[in-house]
């Protein structure tokens, strides 16, 4: 077990939360991600990251897999511009790699907000440290252990 997963585990088990994280092969699209779960398209928790212009930290933004975070919006709630966060910065903030970042179990947890629409379920899946791994959980209880601020910042998706 990779050492990213093994902090996924721990930081759900430590949340007094009994989800396990579960191998559904290499997903690099929420779409990809739903479709090997088995569930809704938004019923997959994105972890979208961003850099703040000012701050130069990794902001987190929780999203349901059909939304995409609304640039303008996203900075408002930060308070500062944001900006494309680099895979060095979010390695070294959250401990994970880009495709497999986590909402839990960051090495020092980024300021984070979540998405409403992600609460229209009874069940969500997020990544669990690896690009092959995701987490089913109730969105409430994702919500309470990301230490996720609820907030509007997001746009739908263009069908293509």
């Amino acid at each position: 077990m990779s050492k990213s997963l093994k902090r996924v585990t721990a930081a759900l088990r430590d949340a007094g939360l009994t989800s396990n994280p579960v191998e559904i092969g290499n997903a690099t699209t929420a779409e990809m991600a739903a479709d090997l779960a088995g569930c809704e398209l938004d019923q997959i928790a994105k972890s979208i990251m961003f850099r703040g212009l000012d701050s130069g930290k990794a902001l987190l933004f929780i999203t349901a897999g059909g939304n995409r975070v609304d640039g303008a919006g996203a900075s408002a709630l930060a308070g500062e511009e944001l900006g494309k966060a680099d895979p060095a910065l979010i390695r070294a903030q959250t401990g994970f790699a880009i495709g497999g970042v986590a909402p839990v179990g960051h090495l020092s947890p980024p300021r984070a907000f979540f998405d409403r629409r992600l609460l229209d379920f009874a069940q969500v899946w997020a990544a669990a440290g690896t690009p092959r791994h995701v987490f089913p959980v109730h969105p409430g209880d994702l919500l309470r252990v990301s230490g996720a601020r609820l907030a509007d910042f997001t746009g739908a998706q263009e069908k293509m």
